[in-house]
């Protein structure tokens, strides 16, 4: 049974085309690859720099470059879907351009806090936007299969959630991050966070610090540990060390989800010797029983990005009844990622040495 658990979001039936609003490196390097794998057609193309949207044109056969998306919301109207992925900061007025009622997958994070989240939840909300966001750790098939062998019971009631990484990463491969106030939780832990709230539902409250590291300067936080408040029995921890200088032989990057009747074990290969990655894996123990590895039918980077394009080309045609990463589903995570920053600024508990 644990082999044959759910690992990819199903195909729509009838794809519509897609417009790609922003030609930058995450379209790239795990969109457009994705929907070719999935065989989901991108019609067309607008960035604000005119080279780059006609470079991925070029590299990818995409039919139309339009100069901007005004000109794409002319020519295509609601027959498409449109896959926003800009900068946080300039999702909400694009989004605005947009025809009401259109499908829409927004790349994460849902604006760069959490009160840029709540005007991008109200646009959506206004224009009533088939509007899901990119939070794509959760369509992996990984992750899939956690969650339905979660629902299936094949690990009992659910105890333990621990996702642990003790890894190099080459910051440096980020300058952009370096004006940022906000870093590692906001564009790394997120996908962590929001994982967690797929398998588990939203937590009471959450304990939270987040550090930097003079082996990554210049960045504000590369290091962060969280405790997530799920009651009296289950535990929910992070533990997050980017800055890991000894090799790889104690390297780390796992999720451990522990039950009353077993264990799962994630591997996040795309996590080592990052950019190039390693394998994911998933392995399995009933209790008592001897770790067995589920075959993984592909990996986070690029699979997981045909699902949540699949999820919002189905929900679009009536073929899904939610959109499992959609739009208030999201802004719930972000809500989750500011009380992490609101908790850095409260005072921790100071030793009694009287």
């Amino acid at each position: 049974m644990i082999g044959d658990l759910q690992q990819s979001w199903p195909a729509p039936s009838a794809p519509k085309p897609i417009v790609i609003i922003g030609a930058g490196g995450i379209v790239r390097d795990a969109h457009m690859p994705a929907y070719t794998k999935a065989g989901l057609t991108v019609s067309s193309v607008t960035d604000l720099d005119a080279e780059r949207a006609h470079g991925l044109a070029s590299d990818y056969d995409i039919p139309t470059v339009y100069a901007n998306v005004a000109a794409a919301v002319t020519a295509c109207g609601k027959d498409v879907v449109y896959d926003v992925a800009v900068p946080p900061h300039a999702i909400a007025d694009i989004l605005k351009e947009l025809p009401d009622a259109a499908a829409v997958l927004i790349q994460k994070p849902m604006g760069g806090d959490l009160e840029q989240a709540r005007e991008i939840r109200q646009v959506c909300r206004d224009k009533r936007l088939k509007a899901a966001v990119n939070f794509q750790l959760r369509f992996s098939p990984m992750m899939m299969a956690v969650r339905a062998a979660i629902d299936a019971g094949l690990i009992g009631e659910l105890l333990e959630i621990e996702v642990h990484l003790n890894i190099f990463t080459p910051w440096t491969l980020f300058p952009f991050l370096i004006p940022m106030d906000r870093v590692e939780i906001a564009v790394h832990s997120i996908h962590y966070l929001d994982t967690i709230r797929a398998l588990a539902g939203n937590p009471k409250g959450v304990f939270a610090r987040s550090m930097r590291d003079p082996r990554a300067a210049g960045f504000a936080q590369t290091r962060t540990s969280v405790i997530l408040d799920y009651g009296d029995t289950l535990r929910g921890a992070m533990s997050i060390n980017h800055n890991h200088q000894a090799g790889r032989k104690f390297q780390s990057a796992w999720f451990r989800i522990e039950g009353t009747e077993g264990v799962m074990m994630v591997k996040l290969g795309v996590c080592f010797d990052y950019p190039n990655g390693e394998a994911d894996e998933l392995w399995y123990c009933k209790n008592g029983d001897d770790w067995e590895q589920v075959p993984l039918d592909g990996s986070w980077f690029i699979d997981s990005f045909m699902g949540t394009m699949r999820n919002v080309q189905r929900f679009d045609a009536g073929e899904d009844d939610t959109l499992f990463a959609g739009i208030e589903d999201a802004y719930q995570t972000m809500a989750l990622v500011e009380a992490c920053f609101d908790s850095m600024k409260l005072p921790s508990v100071p030793l009694d040495l009287s």
